[in-house]
């Protein structure tokens, strides 16, 4: 049986799971991680499929990977791939989606976390570049600037964040601008170079080279 995005997002379970781990996440102090960045994060990584010219199949398991990548986060965050990914396989094997599709969405999400996964296929590729970089000063939750720690400062130095598929030159590139009184360069790749080498990664997976320019500058 056929499973759609749409559905997925419809979905009361899978949005109670994503609502709470935004919830238990909020507690602990990290940024907002609600329905809002789930569907951008599908959004993103169907467009990356799209403009490298996979097929419709994969792009909405890319999409539906996308939206339930984060709720392992209301079991816990330490390992939150691993449980959502085991989480996902059962809903979506309740669902009825075929076994071989909610493997794949399963395992793409087993390995989203730079601290235990890597890119493998095109659905777990576009989900790695879609989740990593959606880095934006809405998503911070703490609104006290004297106590941000490091993760805070850096998303909020963030003024805006797009990512682009040069399909001629097999580049994807992420364009940022910060606020460099807020954050320098420096401090960026300091807390986010592990993502941005799991996005180098997830690139060469596409067949692409990834980039990253901060301000106008090449960076990566």
């Amino acid at each position: 049986m056929e499973i759609t995005y749409q559905q997925i997002k419809k979905n009361e379970e899978i949005n109670i799971l994503i609502e709470k781990g935004n919830e238990v996440l909020g507690k602990l102090g990290f940024t907002e991680h609600s329905q809002k960045h789930a569907a951008k994060t599908a959004e993103t990584a169907a467009k990356i499929l799209t403009d490298l010219g996979y097929g419709e199949h994969e792009v909405e398991l890319a999409k539906i990977a996308g939206y339930m990548h984060d709720i392992g986060n209301s079991v816990n965050r330490t390992d939150h791939a691993h449980s959502g990914a085991i989480l996902a396989y059962g809903i979506l094997k309740d669902l009825q989606m075929p076994l071989a599709d909610a493997a794949s969405v399963a395992a793409a999400i087993g390995n989203h976390d730079e601290k235990t996964g890597t890119a493998f296929d095109e659905i777990s590729a576009a989900l790695v570049l879609a989740d990593k970089t959606d880095v934006r000063r809405n998503r911070v939750r703490n609104r006290i600037i004297a106590t941000f720690d490091a993760h805070d400062r850096v998303n909020y130095a963030v003024l805006s964040a797009t990512l682009t598929v040069d399909v001629e030159k097999k580049v994807i590139q992420m364009d940022m601008q910060l606020d460099d009184t807020m954050c320098s360069i420096m401090d960026y790749f300091e807390i986010f170079l592990d993502r941005m080498i799991m996005c180098r990664r997830a690139a060469e997976v596409l067949g692409c080279r990834f980039k990253l320019v901060a301000n106008g500058s090449k960076v990566g």
